[in-house]
């Protein structure tokens, strides 16, 4: 089996200039959960905070929050409205609500109009970290079906940020992290096991600087 380094100098289409990152922000869909868990549970305590967007039927209570918790040193809690992120924080997006985050690290939730048929959408999410963190922002497209994300990868990108996705052989479902990497503005395209590494090689790297 090749090392994180070797695998990640395979997998990436082009090495990104590592910035100061300020935070993170995920996306999955189907096959999410076990995606999620398992990058999560190699980041370390006092990691960056995390902004997720999965997609959840919105007619059952979501236990995503409680499940990932348990999977990490991190804390997992679902976002509420008026909260801000936090660094050792994973902020979940909840059922039927759009996530978006604002100047200071505001978290607001919106039940607009559904984006390419979803509410939460990572479309919302990555554009509105674009916005407000710039260069200091990490997006990372998991696994899942329809295409959801690849504009705002488009929006990271834009602002000098750095996105990640899934490699096909890792992902229960390619839909999303292919869209992405089909926009041509993906740096790293790895499997599921390295995702974490690379994270925090970003992050450690870019305090280093």
């Amino acid at each position: 089996m090749s090392s994180p380094a070797t695998s990640v100098a395979n997998e990436r289409s082009h090495g990104p200039d590592p910035g100061s990152f300020e935070i993170v922000a995920m996306a999955s869909s189907a096959g999410g959960l076990h995606a999620l868990g398992q990058v999560l549970s190699d980041l370390p305590a006092d990691f960056v905070p995390v902004v997720v967007v999965q997609h959840l039927s919105p007619r059952h209570r979501s236990l995503t929050a409680e499940i990932l918790d348990r999977c990490t040193v991190l804390q997992v809690r679902q976002v509420q409205e008026g909260d801000r992120v936090a660094r050792g924080v994973v902020h979940i997006a909840p059922p039927d609500h759009h996530l978006v985050v604002g100047r200071g690290g505001s978290l607001t939730l919106t039940q607009t109009e559904l984006v390419h048929f979803v509410r939460p959408s990572a479309d919302l999410l990555f554009e509105s970290v674009a916005a407000t963190y710039g260069a200091r922002a990490i997006a990372v497209v998991l696994t899942g079906s329809g295409s959801d994300g690849q504009t705002g990868v488009r929006a990271i990108k834009k602002m000098g940020g750095v996105v990640i996705a899934q490699n096909r052989s890792s992902s229960e479902f390619f839909g999303m992290p292919c869209a992405a990497i089909d926009t041509g503005v993906v740096d790293w395209v790895l499997p599921l096991e390295d995702i974490a590494w690379a994270l925090v090689s970003l992050v450690t790297r870019g305090k280093e600087r």
